[in-house]
């Protein structure tokens, strides 16, 4: 024999039948619900269904294939012996240094077993937009070191090919948010609070096309969102000849390692679209969240990236600009004096201000 309960959406509580009201009470917070409603909810709880990521498997057989003859030929592989990066460029670039940490680069002859890419994005913008980049990065920033500014500061810009995998794919959400509205009235004895609770349910699909992820262990993964979007209109079939004069780094992680991140970045932005759609409440939560992936596809790309390396004091500060649009990040260090000298004079004016108002009243 089973047992049918139904429990209070509010506080768990299970409910029971008020003939009084006609309706589904909890005897712990006092809720009132309609039947029929507690009838539909009970059903879209035993319908809630969990995630999932159905991705194709990336190969040779699903990607661009097996390389043309004399195209691994015209390309070696730098290895840093520092950090471990591993840069791919044509026999003609001279790496002189790693662009991820700026130590000397030594070259090995690694590149059997890659993947060949599907697209690349060229290059946009050269070295002396990198550089201008960087200089004005430096402006407007007041407990900047004058010294980390200098010219003679930057040690290394590299014009790099960095690998990500794009993902396109159809999500279809299925979304369950807890919700309440309250009245607040009072009369000459006591003050009235009524809050309604509501269950709000939302369904619905998002597509999405080129969603990237890197797939190299050695870039910041903060930096490379940072700078994104890139145009993907600007997506051409991958050449050889695009890498003449850069590098291009070697993929670590590959289409399979890279998938949970683009599940995250997938599924983050479905419930971000869908919680934008409940309006009107005074309190909304998600209680429950189920996104299921169908025609996924992976494709391999390499996108243009500057990286700058610039040593202050013993450190290494590393900036990263999309070589496509411009857009530029990275960290600074910070003049400690100049911060402290500032908060010192804000407190003093604050101090003198406080003081002249407390005189005034």
């Amino acid at each position: 024999m089973s047992v049918l309960e139904y429990k209070c959406p509010h506080c768990g509580g299970s409910l029971a039948f008020e003939s009084k009201t006609q309706q589904m009470k909890c005897p712990y917070c006092d809720s009132q619900f309609d039947v029929k409603a507690m009838q539909e909810y009970s059903e879209e709880l035993k319908r809630a269904s969990e995630d999932h990521f159905g991705w194709e498997t990336y190969d040779k057989t699903t990607g661009s294939g097996d390389w043309k003859p004399g195209e691994l030929e015209a390309m070696v592989t730098y290895g840093c012996p520092s950090c471990g990066g591993e840069i791919v460029c044509d026999q003609n670039t001279i790496a002189t240094s790693c662009p991820y940490c700026g130590n000397h680069a030594i070259m090995t002859k690694q590149t059997a077993g890659m993947l060949k890419p599907d697209y690349v994005i060229p290059f946009q913008l050269d070295k002396n937009a990198a550089q201008n980049a960087l200089r004005n990065f430096y402006q407007g920033k007041p407990f900047l070191p004058k010294s980390f500014s200098a010219d003679n500061q930057i040690e290394n810009i590299s014009g790099v090919y960095v690998p990500f995998w794009l993902f396109d794919c159809d999500a279809h959400a299925s979304m369950r948010y807890k919700a309440t509205r309250s009245q607040h009235w009072s009369d000459a004895r006591y003050d009235y609070t009524k809050t309604d609770f509501y269950q709000i349910f939302r369904e619905g699909g998002i597509g999405f096309d080129k969603i990237p992820v890197e797939g190299s262990k050695k870039m910041d993964g903060v930096y490379m969102e940072a700078i994104e979007p890139f145009d993907y209109t600007k997506l051409t079939a991958f050449n050889t000849a695009f890498l003449s004069g850069f590098l291009a780094d070697k993929y670590d992680v590959d289409a399979k390692q890279s998938q949970p991140r683009a599940n995250e970045r997938i599924q983050r932005s479905v419930e971000q679209a869908f919680d934008a759609t409940v309006r009107g409440y005074a309190t909304c939560a998600l209680e429950n969240a189920a996104v299921r992936f169908s025609h996924g596809a992976v494709r391999y790309a390499l996108l243009p990236v500057w990286m700058l390396n610039t040593r202050y004091r013993d450190k290494m500060y590393t900036f990263a600009m999309n070589g496509q649009t411009g857009k530029f990040i990275g960290s600074l260090p910070t003049a400690w004096g100049k911060f402290w000298a500032w908060f010192l004079g804000l407190f003093i004016c604050l101090s003198l201000i406080g003081g002249v108002w407390i005189y005034l009243a």
